[in-house]
């Protein structure tokens, strides 16, 4: 710590790089001080009831008086940054475990961003048919690019091939796996990829592909190994404008009970402002946990985690209702070890 910037290294690796903003940052600031960075004590905080901290000793070594200051930026304090100190403040993990390294965004620039926004990250890498990664192979040698670095690593599994074309040994390299049910094929056998309008076509009958998107999502969730549901709810453009009407109470249910029976997290998307707080309500009356993910395409979109901040508040989550990876239950792959080929 110098003057107004704190860097936290584990092994050499920067893994905090704060610069306190002026004026600082006042959390519930009707109902508490105001605090800043400034002489004190440490300490060692437990937060869930029975939790324990054990230590040996705490050294402190103060640095010399002509230790640069880092001469980093300090973040904007708006709207946006007072939610993410706020909620973090509440335990809610600050954590987008969807992010991509796309259209020119480096690992680098990445990390830079996830320390001065306050928000860490889980980068993913799709995997499956028609992307580079298709093969165990191509799974190692991204997971040993990405060793020891201060970031989630997960698996995207794309489409419904996935199951085939990856073995247990290798998706458990992930610290957690997700997917959607934005590829599927239908009854009549046209695979389809929901976002490219191209390949949706025509809906003559909105009522029977919702049933079947229903269908479909319930069995990813029954039989793929898998840890968050991303993009939840998504619907082609053709029909989204009807989202409230054609995702009926019953639907939700069906999607949000497969969900909280096999342990797997909902996604509160960034991007597509999805699901909707009625979804987010009833998933969180079932038991379902959360986590946010933008599912950005590159630089210029990978946002803050507005629309989870924004639900938080909306639909009253707290720190109880979000996923860890690995804190509450075994990984998906461990719980599900024969959905992978051998």
């Amino acid at each position: 710590m110098r003057g107004k910037s704190v860097q936290i290294r584990l092994n050499d690796l920067l893994v905090v790089d704060y610069v306190e903003p002026t004026p600082p940052v006042i959390p519930d600031s009707n109902l508490e001080p105001e605090r800043f960075l400034d002489r004190g004590t440490f300490a060692l905080q437990c937060h869930n009831t029975g939790s324990v901290a054990r230590f040996r000793s705490v050294r402190v070594r103060p640095l010399p008086d002509d230790t640069p200051t880092p001469a980093g930026p300090a973040p904007v304090v708006d709207d946006v940054f007072r939610a993410i100190i706020n909620d973090g403040r509440h335990n809610i993990p600050m954590v987008d475990y969807h992010v991509h390294l796309k259209e020119g965004l480096t690992l680098e620039q990445a990390l830079a961003k996830s320390r001065r926004d306050g928000i860490e990250y889980g980068i993913a890498i799709n995997c499956g048919k028609g992307f580079p990664t298709e093969n165990d192979a191509a799974v190692r040698a991204y997971f040993d690019s990405m060793k020891s670095q201060p970031c989630f690593v997960a698996m995207q599994a794309e489409g419904r091939e996935w199951t085939e074309m990856f073995s247990q040994k290798a998706a458990t390299l992930f610290d957690y796996i997700f997917t959607d049910s934005m590829t599927w094929t239908d009854n009549r056998g046209k695979r389809m990829r929901l976002w490219i309008p191209e390949e949706v076509g025509a809906i003559a009958d909105p009522q029977e592909f919702m049933s079947t998107l229903v269908d479909r999502a319930v069995g990813i969730l029954e039989h793929e190994p898998i840890d968050i549901y991303a993009n939840p709810t998504f619907l082609p453009a053709v029909i989204a404008k009807d989202y409230d009407r054609l995702w009926t109470e019953e639907r939700m249910q069906k999607v949000i009970g497969a969900a909280a029976k096999n342990g797997v997290a909902i996604e509160i998307n960034n991007r597509y402002k999805l699901p909707s707080p009625a979804f987010i309500r009833a998933a969180k009356a079932s038991g379902c946990k959360f986590s946010f993910g933008t599912n950005n395409t590159g630089p210029n979109d990978l946002g803050r985690c507005e629309y989870g901040l924004q639900m938080v508040d909306e639909c009253k989550l707290v720190w109880q209702d979000f996923f860890v990876p690995g804190s509450l239950y075994p990984k998906a792959i461990e719980r599900k070890p024969g959905a992978l080929k051998g």
